[in-house]
């Protein structure tokens, strides 16, 4: 993929404008994931894939396939109630990276989980959120996961 050295510029750019963009309207402007992504993979020594790569978005040194799920929460502190995107069990990936992120896409914290331990969690009777459209509470998953970064 792209070298990360190129993307940092550009999504530093992105990130101020995401931030006033924001200030003015109310309304995110849609570059969490991207962030994430980049974020993940600076601080982690991932490889990223190829644009709408199925299931993964990143490869680490061992070559897993690595889904990553980002979230800006203006306050870090307050996660109850949060959920990830959709984790779908469809698609090949081995690990999930979650990066949070504050209001200024700044990462406060990574963590990661397996594939079964996740696959689990998804499975678990109870919520049509998390068994349906395989979306997890940001609390549950961190129960599951192992903080990577800082």
């Amino acid at each position: 993929m792209d070298d990360l050295e190129k993307i940092g510029p550009i999504l530093e750019r992105a990130r101020k404008a995401a931030i006033d963009y924001y200030k003015i309207t109310d309304k995110p402007l849609g570059i969490t994931g991207e962030v994430g992504e980049y974020l993940g993979a600076k601080e982690l020594g991932l490889k990223l894939a190829k644009a709408r790569e199925p299931g993964f978005d990143a490869k680490d040194k061992k070559g897993n396939l690595i889904q990553i799920k980002s979230r800006s929460i203006p306050n870090s502190k307050k996660l109850t109630g949060q959920r990830m995107g959709s984790i779908r069990l469809d698609h090949p990936w081995d690990k999930v990276l979650l990066v949070l992120m504050d209001e200024n896409f700044k990462a406060v914290a990574m963590h990661i989980a397996n594939r079964p331990e996740i696959e689990k969690a998804l499975k678990k009777p109870g919520s049509k959120a998390r068994n349906i459209r395989g979306a997890l509470a940001i609390t549950q998953f961190r129960k599951i996961a192992k903080q990577v970064w800082p």
